[in-house]
């Protein structure tokens, strides 16, 4: 008999290759963290941004009927022509810019992936990109991934004013592009028309490209505008409008937003969005451009969430928290200095454990440790949610 080889002496083992990462820093976020935990602990979950209402019925029955019409094969790469007519025609109506409908606007798939395919398209490794932190945790891994060099410009509590002599100052000859988020998560700050020309102002005469996170556009209160950079043509002519139907239909989970731009700034970033994503779901593009012919939803949408605010604060005003400013988003931050001295994450984690409602970290938002003493509530909730979380925190 002849003696076995010696390579069927140890068993096999698939290999996996190993890989430099290219986020080697990005591990589970907290948003997911504290949404487990307040599963686990059967919190009422403020933290992560997303209602637990449903959508009008309305909009779902156009969709369902445009899948049963046939609408179910790709669309164009840029998106339904119905769609992007209707969001240049709203553009125009809010904001008093015409923005063409064939080569000035892009459906895409949710925000998200318009904040990175911009990035991107205009991001080359080396350029500087200027970021006012704290700041939604998309841009820092799209930059990376672009190569770019983030550069901070940081917001301060209670107030979270913009420091408009540190934003100027942080233009250099390799600033690319600067990112600016309005009205503003986490801390629900809102940039006023003042502030819109200052900006303006700034970078009148230099070659930086405007990245304008507008998701929250229609969630701006107590009768004040949105300042939307639409408005303003010296930034217009410069920037990338990101907006989102998730957060103004309360349809996160359909990831549909879109981008607004000059047709050359818009011909790169379709560039990048054809292989990227190439193009976003029918029946929902064409259930929003029907849906959309009836401007009252997305009108009537801050007196919506200004009651769910009002209510909130006013439960709020009865608890330990200090209530800090909220002109717009569905996002309340407080100072929960009163009540503990721990760091933010720890105390988002004991909240969550032994009082039973979870919020995010303020902290969570800034590219190293910066703490506060200030948590952020997300109040797109129904009543009776609402209602619970405020009957636990008012016991703090």
């Amino acid at each position: 008999m002849n003696a076995p080889h010696p390579q069927h002496d140890t068993p096999h083992r698939p290999l996996t290759p190993s890989f430099p990462s290219r986020l080697p820093d990005v591990g589970t976020t907290i948003f997911t963290v504290m949404s487990a935990l307040a599963t686990e602990k059967g919190a009422v979950n403020l933290g992560q941004g997303f209602p637990d209402f449903g959508c009008d019925p309305r909009i779902a029955d156009a969709v369902a009927q445009a899948m049963r019409d046939g609408h179910n094969q790709y669309p164009p790469m840029a998106g339904v022509p119905a769609l992007r007519d209707a969001i240049a025609g709203k553009i125009a109506n809010l904001y008093g810019r015409r923005y063409d409908a064939n080569t000035e606007i892009t459906v895409t798939a949710g925000a998200t992936q318009a904040l990175l395919t911009a990035i991107l398209c205009a991001v080359h490794p080396g350029d500087e990109v200027i970021v006012v932190e704290p700041t939604y945790d998309s841009y820092l891994p799209s930059i990376e991934l672009a190569g770019g060099k983030p550069v901070f410009v940081t917001l301060e509590a209670p107030d979270y004013a913009i420091p408009f002599d540190r934003l100027a100052a942080a233009i250099t000859p390799k600033t690319r592009l600067l990112l600016i988020n309005t009205p503003h998560n986490p801390t629900g700050r809102v940039w006023s028309a003042q502030d819109m020309q200052r900006l303006q102002e700034i970078v009148r005469d230099t070659n930086v490209l405007i990245l304008s996170d507008e998701v929250y556009e229609h969630m701006v209160y107590d009768g004040a505008p949105h300042e939307s950079v639409a408005r303003y043509p010296d930034l217009a002519a410069r920037s990338f409008i990101v907006s989102s139907f998730g957060k103004t239909y309360h349809v996160t989970g359909w990831k549909v937003g879109y981008v607004a731009a000059p047709a050359p700034l818009t011909a790169e970033f379709r560039k990048v969005h054809q292989f990227n994503v190439f193009t976003v779901n029918t029946p929902m593009q064409v259930g929003l451009a029907q849906y959309l012919q009836d401007p009252r939803p997305y009108l009537d949408l801050p007196a919506f969430y200004q009651q769910k605010r009002d209510y909130f604060r006013a439960g709020l005003a009865n608890t330990r928290f200090r209530l800090l400013p909220c002109e717009g988003t569905y996002f309340q931050s407080v100072d929960y200095s009163a009540i503990s001295d721990m760091p933010e994450a720890e105390f988002s984690k004991w909240l969550t454990t032994e009082i039973g409602v979870a919020a995010i970290p303020v902290s969570a938002f800034y590219h190293e440790p910066h703490e506060s003493g200030v948590v952020r509530f997300c109040f797109a909730k129904q009543e009776k949610t609402l209602a619970t979380a405020l009957d636990r925190l008012a016991r703090l």
